[in-house]
């Protein structure tokens, strides 16, 4: 069995559900703009390495919307769980260690090696543990879910990585005893929740809460991408950057088709980026340029404007020298 695939199609996608029969698959709806769900992919590519007979499926949430509209998928990443055609779990977010978790819970009885039912090798507590921590670069590990906290102080520190955009994976230590009695020995720290830095030990509610007071928080945990970020480097990609509908080689609206002929009789190099691709970056570029709508052109990370704009500065023969950012 061919353990990581990509389906590129909705008819691929109930292919691969049916030829994995009783074995488990999961389903990684991810986007090619997100950099959480790439990492994702690493993590789901060494999970196949050691689960054979788990099929691992990668799929552009909206390259097939028929399949995400079908199990409601409303960001990425988003896990399911399939046996038998049927959907039995589902993970939403970049939480590494609940991804392994899952999988190593579900494919117990697909029939692995050893045969249907057979448990797998267990792994070494302490080295269960380091992995764990290293899941990813902030691990915290708490009672519940980011989505659903199931005490008051996972909840408050959930609040405070929100309220300062850091990024961070969790894992639920209520779904698993051996973790939640064996990390308070490990790392010789008794309460949760427990936050975890490049596989260190930072502490928990209260010395996080003391770091976000001095300002600290930020230089102590990794900063999510905001999507600001991602515009301003979007916009920064090339010196001279079109939004549009459609790319270089196929316009998908009029306006967009007569801004091409513009710039490509310019004589000046230039990318295109293609808003119908990503509503994120097409509804956030509209509030952060204030410009309503597209095409939208930027040169050296500042917006000159849309077609109007073009059209007047080739009219009046500035349109080489703006392009070039010579004024």
């Amino acid at each position: 069995m061919a353990t990581l695939v990509e389906a590129t199609s909705s008819q691929q996608f109930e292919d691969l559900l049916s030829k994995a029969g009783k074995f488990l698959t999961v389903v990684h709806f991810q986007a090619a703009w997100a950099p959480q769900c790439s990492q994702m992919n690493d993590v789901m590519g060494e999970l196949a390495k050691e689960n054979k007979h788990t099929m691992f499926v990668k799929l552009e949430a909206e390259a097939v919307p028929e399949v995400s509209e079908k199990y409601e998928i409303t960001s990425v990443p988003t896990f399911l769980f399939f046996k038998g055609g049927q959907k039995i779990d589902r993970l939403d977010g970049a939480h590494a260690p609940e991804l392994t978790n899952k999988v190593q819970r579900l494919s117990v009885s697909s029939g692995g090696l050893g045969g249907p039912g057979a448990e797998p090798p267990k792994e070494d507590l302490n080295e269960r543990l380091k992995r764990l921590i290293n899941a990813a670069p902030c691990m915290l590990f708490m009672k519940g879910s980011p989505q659903e906290p199931r005490c008051g102080f996972s909840r408050q520190i959930v609040a405070l990585f929100k309220d300062h955009a850091i990024q961070f994976s969790s894992f639920d230590i209520l779904s698993d005893e051996e973790v939640r009695g064996g990390l308070k020995t490990f790392s010789n720290w008794p309460t949760y929740p427990q936050v975890y830095v490049n596989g260190e030990l930072v502490g928990g509610l209260d010395i996080v809460k003391e770091l976000a007071e001095s300002g600290e928080l930020e230089n102590t945990c990794p900063k999510a991408v905001t999507l600001e970020h991602r515009l301003k480097s979007t916009i920064n990609r090339s010196p001279v950057m079109l939004f549009m509908k459609g790319n270089k080689e196929q316009a998908k609206c009029g306006f967009s088709l007569q801004i091409l002929e513009i710039m490509n009789s310019s004589g000046v190099e230039y990318s295109t980026f293609d808003i119908l691709e990503d509503e994120e970056v097409r509804q956030g570029l509209k509030t952060y340029s204030n410009w309503p709508t597209y095409p939208q052109l930027y040169v050296n990370g500042e917006l000159i404007g849309g077609l109007d704009i073009v059209k007047e500065l080739k009219d009046s023969g500035d349109l080489s020298s703006v392009l070039r950012g010579e004024c």
